[in-house]
């Protein structure tokens, strides 16, 4: 199983600097959230024979559902309250999507490990049609991305894109049901589940960018708690957490809490000693205007390019897309 998460034990028993007898780790409740944190909680109790129990959180997100996510008020609003029990020590660690978290943590709190990434990509999933270019005109299809909508309409305008909420499997039921001709979701979301429809296109980056740190989980915990920090070092991936951070430093270099749609994807080569490319997006909700623009550097190097490539598609005609959306009522939030 947690092969399925991209996680696996590498190395020697972390060193921990003093003897902790349990973790507590913050999670929310829907399955996806509570199979990526039981995920963790198996390879620490293992790691370090440690009691790791769960404590369930509900967050706004999940208590207010009848708002579409991009009329939500900016990120974290699937992390708050469970960053608050972190501060005031109801919890040790959170794990989390590093697509849900904002570009700034709560002061106190620092993401450590980032475990070795999930699939990055989408997911087209429908019950009737193989694929994005078999579905009849003027089909219905669901996602609450932004992102995910601008993408779509550039390659088919002729598609209907509708919001769609719920967790993973609420939204596969409502495609099962009929509600939508097809919807797009993470891969890593659908694959942590187990969840299937007959027909799974892979929405590969070189044609669909990703979210900004789709696919990667991150573990958040208190700056002060080094003993934390020790016992979760076993689970960092270099790799992962240099390509997340170029790609979090893109959505940073747009304003952070851009209200437009933004995908971003790293990665390495297979070659020894290969450059980090990051590619990212910026477009219109519509999709009837999307600049895309690619980069390359060291790992070493990784939130400068994040950043210089965030500059570069905003002269490119960004600075005008992210104006003409701050004018319009709504917000845009990537989910």
């Amino acid at each position: 199983m947690l092969r399925l998460f991209g996680l696996q034990l590498r190395g020697m028993r972390a060193l921990m600097p003093k003897p902790m007898r349990g973790l507590t780790i913050a999670t929310r409740g829907s399955k996806l959230a509570l199979r990526q944190a039981e995920c963790i909680r198996a390879l620490l109790a293992d790691q370090h024979r440690l009691d790791v129990r769960l404590l369930v959180l509900k967050t706004r997100g999940d208590i207010i559902r009848d708002v579409p996510f991009s009329g939500m008020d900016g990120k974290g609003f699937f992390v708050r309250e469970i960053e608050d029990a972190l501060l005031d020590g109801r919890a040790d660690l959170a794990v989390h999507s590093i697509k849900d978290l904002p570009m700034k943590l709560p002061a106190g709190l620092k993401l450590g490990a980032v475990p070795a990434r999930a699939p990055a990509h989408d997911l087209l999933l429908s019950f009737r049609y193989p694929d994005l270019t078999s579905l009849p005109r003027g089909a219905k299809v669901g996602t609450g991305s932004p992102r995910r909508r601008a993408q779509l309409l550039a390659e088919r305008p002729d598609l209907e894109v509708s919001p769609l909420r719920g967790n993973v499997d609420t939204r596969i039921k409502k495609l099962e049901r009929g509600d939508f001709a097809a919807v797009v979701m993470a891969a890593a979301g659908v694959v942590r589940l187990g969840l299937r429809a007959a027909y799974m296109q892979q929405l590969a980056p070189q044609r669909f960018l990703p979210a900004p740190g789709q696919g990667a989980l991150g573990l958040e915990f208190r700056a002060d708690r080094v003993d934390v920090e020790s016992a979760l070092a076993f689970l960092d991936d270099p790799q992962t957490r240099v390509c997340v951070e170029a790609e979090r430093a893109f959505l940073d270099g747009l304003g952070g809490g851009c209200l437009a749609p933004v995908g971003a994807f790293a990665s390495f080569d297979d070659t020894p000693d290969s450059p980090l490319e990051l590619s990212g997006l910026l477009a219109d909700p519509d999709g009837t205007r999307i600049i895309r623009q690619s980069g390359k550097g060291q790992a070493g190097e990784a939130r400068g390019l994040g950043l210089a490539l965030a500059e570069s598609v905003l002269a490119a005609g960004g600075n005008e897309i992210i104006s003409g959306i701050v004018r319009k009522p709504g917000k845009e939030t990537e989910r």
